[in-house]
């Protein structure tokens, strides 16, 4: 019996101390990748973690069956899924540059009401009014937290950078969309592979294209800088930031993957909402931040639309996810 058909046995306290754990991680990634983003390029950062943790996942797949999982014969939509994620993550880092952890993070958990909305063309999948409805608060937490008069009157966030992060939770989105078309037949190290091999070869891209910092002079926006700064030998104070990133990348793979493979999705997935308290602590905790009240109230009415909707599709027996981690990492 093969490691993957070993592990669909339902252990659901392994699944909930796994997906903990990896949320955890999550919320420390974003948190060192925040800490580095005004001294080094995001491209860089993403080499660094995505080079370390596929060594992990080359080594999970060999556990799991070997060279022969990534054989495909749907290689196209592998691609179009990772750059569906290499989108997510580079949107969503880059919002990190000027946004407080808890704003972004809490503006790209807008992807699971995108996935309900998203569902209904691309699946075809009946969609009822209540979780319509749930959708229609999201959203309105999603212009509470951008604050539409603060962005015209200049005060605040630019709105192409608020934007980020929903630009990031729609290409998440897709992921999810084209991750059930996939119908679950791919290992998950597999495809923790594929996405790692993607990250590498698109920060690599970058650094060929801008890795001297040519396209920086003369930009002010923090996000855009955080892009396209120069690649530069890590300070020594920064290699154990750097290498933490490494780390963290290979914690997320393999409690992600243990995870999913432990329980059942309908029992694991409403735990990733832990990532939005996580990083209003980081956010205090490392970078003095503080959500305001209307902000706060954005975070609350975005939590509660996409508890409800999970909870609406648990009730009518839908799958709320595909049968792997699906969360942007």
């Amino acid at each position: 019996m093969s490691a993957v058909a070993a592990s669909s046995q339902d252990r659901p306290m392994h699944g909930i101390v796994f997906i903990l754990l990896g949320m955890t991680a999550i919320s420390i990634n974003d948190v060192l990748i925040k800490a580095l983003s005004d001294g080094y390029p995001l491209h860089q950062m993403v080499f660094v973690r995505s080079a370390i943790g596929i060594i992990f996942s080359l080594a999970f797949l060999q556990f799991e069956g070997g060279w022969s999982l990534l054989r495909t014969d749907r290689p196209g939509l592998h691609v179009l899924r990772c750059l569906a994620v290499i989108i997510a993550n580079m949107t969503f880092f880059a919002a990190l540059a000027t946004l407080p952890l808890a704003d972004a993070t809490a503006l790209f958990f807008v992807a699971p009401l995108v996935i309900t909305v998203l569902s209904i063309p691309l699946l075809g999948e009946q969609v009822g009014p209540k979780r319509l409805a749930a959708v229609f608060v999201g959203f309105i937490g999603v212009l509470i937290m951008m604050q539409p008069g603060s962005v015209l009157d200049g005060e605040g966030p630019s709105l192409w950078v608020l934007m980020l992060p929903i630009v990031g939770a729609c290409a998440y989105a897709l992921m999810q969309i084209m991750t059930r078309r996939l119908g679950g037949t791919t290992a998950a190290s597999a495809l923790a592979v594929y996405i790692q091999g993607g990250f590498i070869v698109v920060s690599l891209l970058f650094w060929v294209v801008a890795g001297d910092g040519r396209y920086v002079e003369g930009l002010e926006n923090e996000s855009l800088i955080f892009l396209l700064r120069p690649w530069r030998w890590p300070d020594e104070s920064d290699l154990v930031l750097f290498l933490g990133l490494g780390f963290a990348a290979a914690i997320i793979g393999y409690t992600m993957s243990a995870a999913y493979k432990s329980a059942s999705p309908a029992t694991i997935a409403p735990f990733e909402y832990v990532a939005l308290p996580l990083a209003i602590f980081w956010g205090w905790f490392a970078f003095g931040e503080w959500p305001s009240l209307q902000t706060g109230l954005g975070i609350l009415l975005i939590l509660g639309a996409g508890l409800y909707v999970f909870l609406r599709e648990r009730v009518k027996g839908r799958p709320v996810s595909s049968k792997r981690p699906l969360r942007r990492y």
